[in-house]
């Protein structure tokens, strides 16, 4: 295939590419190769054998190593970067954990208790800053906006409904999303009174999951309300700013993974994919982009990561497993699955590679 937007153009051969995923010693890496690359039938008995090995996987294993044992306390708190349960639970249900697994149930539970607890229930009204920092049992409303964290919310919708656990809090994560929900489509935790534009950081898993339990719970009201917030992405072309079209932030230009609460192109292509909206011509600079970035030698690295590993020097937050490879030149296997994931759902990808 030709790709342009380099300086010279160059041949990639993304068959070859594909066929590295689907030797890769993670199951996961072929997970996403076969279903999201490939188009297998995720309920193929081929892919539930496969699920099944990513149930028992040495990566998954590392991922619940904080599993609370029965009169002992987990070893670290569910929101901690990026040990917590609350992040092991959002990595499993991208990986291709599958789903219904009673087992996870009171991970879950656990999760829910934070997110769920009654000072999201509660709301005041607030015109300072100062003031809607004062309190801490209920959320603040400032000019007219709730000024909420979603993307904690937004996750915990994610993985409860990917994951097939606690429908009955689903319900209530999707209210709470949909009643805190800016007029422009998105959200933001910013108490700042003059803040009136969605947070991309807040924004990106609240549609995320309130389109995967829209879709799985036939919920109407979630699926529109998750392409409203598509629009907070959409208008400013994914990474650009309405105003002079320059990049917003450097990091949405880089590819990671995995993304936690951040933000980046691939991030949200990868969620406007499922929802039918990469053919949208408002996707093109992202879709240009994300193809400019492939190496010659075929696949995508990962530009920067989010992550720490034991024994380095704590900077960000610190994960159990290394997320593949890091380099100028090297290929990162699950950047370049969600990659070539995102280019089959834009019909970039075509049927021989």
């Amino acid at each position: 295939m030709l790709i342009w937007g380099r300086s010279l153009p160059f041949f990639v051969n993304r068959g070859r590419t594909v066929s590295r995923l689907l030797k890769s010693r993670e199951p996961s890496v072929r997970w996403k190769a076969r279903v999201r690359v490939l188009g297998e039938e995720p309920d193929s008995r081929p892919i539930r054998e496969l699920r099944e090995q990513i149930r028992v996987s040495p990566r998954t294993r590392a991922l619940l190593a904080t599993r609370r044992r029965p009169g002992r306390r987990a070893p670290v708190g569910i929101y901690h970067k990026w040990l917590g349960t609350h992040w092991a639970l959002a990595q499993l249900a991208d990986v291709g954990y599958p789903s219904g697994d009673e087992s996870l149930e009171p991970l879950a539970r656990q999760a829910l208790d934070l997110w769920l607890q009654p000072a999201y229930f509660r709301e005041f009204d607030a015109s300072t800053e100062e003031e809607a920092t004062r309190r801490h049992d209920a959320v603040p409303r400032l000019a007219g906006r709730y000024r909420r964290c979603a993307s904690q919310q937004g996750n915990a919708l994610f993985y409860c409904t990917t994951l097939g656990l606690a429908p009955d809090a689903c319900d209530q994560l999707a209210e709470r999303l949909m009643h805190w929900q800016w007029p422009d489509g998105g959200w933001n935790c910013d108490r700042n009174p003059n803040a009136d534009t969605s947070s991309f950081g807040e924004t990106l898993t609240p549609m995320l999951g309130l389109f995967a339990y829209g879709t799985a719970r036939r919920k109407t009201v979630a699926i529109q309300a998750a392409r409203r917030a598509s629009e907070v992405f959409l208008r400013r072309r994914l990474y650009k700013r309405v105003s002079d079209g320059h990049v917003i932030h450097w990091e949405f230009a880089e590819l990671h993974y995995p993304l936690y609460w951040h933000y980046d192109v691939l991030g949200a292509l990868k969620v406007l994919g499922p929802m039918a909206q990469l053919d949208d011509p408002r996707c093109d600079d992202g879709l240009n982009l994300l193809e400019s970035k492939e190496l010659p030698g075929g696949g995508w690295r990962a530009d920067r990561r989010y992550y720490d590993l034991p024994g380095e020097r704590p900077r960000r937050g610190t994960d159990r497993v290394r997320w593949g490879r890091l380099g100028r030149n090297t290929m990162n296997e699950w950047v370049t699955a969600d990659a070539l994931s995102v280019l089959r759902a834009a019909g970039r990808l075509s049927p021989g590679e």
